[in-house]
């Protein structure tokens, strides 16, 4: 398993933070808690065409 640091804001409160992303699975969405004001963050997980890993983060109800 490899993990991956990435930076994101949260859609909550806007701050910034980093977070370990496991690149094991190309496709995946999972909800993680803000590690600042504790409500839940989307993240949708996915490969791009070139190979890279995009990192998408929303609302709870948002989507």
């Amino acid at each position: 398993m490899e993990l991956l640091e990435r930076d994101i804001y949260c859609p909550y409160c806007g701050e910034l933070q980093t977070v370990l992303i496991d690149t094991s699975e190309e496709e995946q969405t999972y909800i993680e808690d803000c590690q600042v004001c504790c409500r839940p963050i989307d993240f949708i997980i996915s490969v791009d065409n070139q190979g890279d890993v995009v990192v998408e983060v929303r609302h709870e109800n948002e989507g």
